[in-house]
């Protein structure tokens, strides 16, 4: 008997997964991606006739907790309202047991593919938008705790979008430890059981700050580590201490090396004094998170006001020039 491929073994696991929708108003349309938790299958809301994602609990996952962290994730979005954050439309039980939420449909391309070619003011300005939706989050008391390239969107008409918020906890005034503190939340959300081991790491090694990783306290500076290291990737296609051919101009190695300090306590403290050092640098102003030297700071000058630098420069070689002129 001629064993089964890989490929088709995988599709027939897809297949065997396949949510049961009846009694509900969603048709299930193709397969689309899997997390940790469960899959993600584009669907169509037969009512609203538009297509949607519908995020959808394994059937092998254990019951109680990963139930709950799913349904955690859809709540977190729920109260998230911003266009850089995917909005969430409906959640619950279905035929077949299983939890799922559904959220609006994006259809791009991830940050990993798309940042490919593009310019240094244009990477930068991207980067700037990421922040957009994290500052917000922040801002009420949530972190991300899971950014990446794979995790932010890039839509059709130029949307970004903050992905994945299923290990997004809530930050009270001392930080979160591992999943045991989730700090003051709000009525409609509690914390979850634990579906991991004690100790147990949560978070993507390259993007993941060291505190996630060794049982100390997080908040939102996790996260800052987290866009330090989106920008270096961004800056040189690779991972932090990865080999790289792509050199970092000195002052964006000065704002990735503070955002990504080994230290919380190094780190920029919230997302907005980074995208500020940032624009200064956009602006060609001196960064904070970077001492220039002379030289540095004349080319630095020169490039800020590179026009009226040449026609000074032009002035005074013709004044020169004419004085010379003048006296033969």
């Amino acid at each position: 008997m001629k064993p089964l491929s890989d490929k088709l073994v995988a599709q027939l696991r897809e297949e065997m997964q396949v949510p049961d929708l009846s009694g509900t108003r969603y048709k299930i349309l193709r397969y689309l991606a899997r997390g940790g938790m469960g899959s993600v299958w584009l669907a169509e809301d037969t009512v609203l006739n538009r297509r949607i994602a519908l995020k959808v609990l394994d059937v092998a996952a254990p019951a109680g907790a990963f139930e709950e962290r799913l349904l955690q994730e859809a709540r977190i979005l729920a109260l998230l309202e911003h266009p850089g954050i995917v909005p969430v439309h409906d959640a619950g039980t279905l035929a077949d047991g299983r939890t799922f939420y559904c959220m609006k449909y994006v259809e791009g391309e991830t940050l990993r593919q798309h940042v490919s070619g593009r310019s240094l003011p244009e990477k930068l300005r991207l980067l700037e938008r990421i922040a957009e939706p994290l500052e917000f989050a922040h801002a009420r008391g949530f972190i991300h705790r899971d950014l990446k390239p794979e995790n932010i969107m890039i839509g059709a008409f130029g949307e970004v979008l903050v992905m994945d918020w299923g290990l997004a906890r809530i930050c009270g005034s001392h930080g979160i430890r591992g999943e045991d503190k989730s700090g003051d939340m709000p009525s409609t959300l509690h914390a979850p059981p634990k579906a991991t081991g004690e100790g147990s790491v949560l978070g993507t090694p390259g993007y993941m700050a060291p505190e996630q990783g060794g049982g100390g306290a997080v908040d939102k500076r996790a996260d800052i580590f987290s866009l330090g290291a989106i920008l270096w990737f961004m800056m040189t296609g690779s991972l932090p201490g990865e080999p790289s051919a792509a050199a970092i101009p000195r002052p964006l190695r000065g704002i990735c090396d503070k955002a990504m300090a080994a230290d919380p306590s190094g780190r920029y403290c919230t997302v907005k004094e980074m995208i500020a050092d940032l624009s200064r640098y956009l602006n060609g102003s001196p960064v904070e998170a970077f001492a220039e030297n002379f030289f540095e700071r004349a080319m630095r000058i020169y490039r800020r006001h590179r026009t009226a630098v040449v026609l000074i420069a032009a002035y005074l070689f013709m004044r020169l020039l004419f004085i010379v002129m003048s006296r033969r």
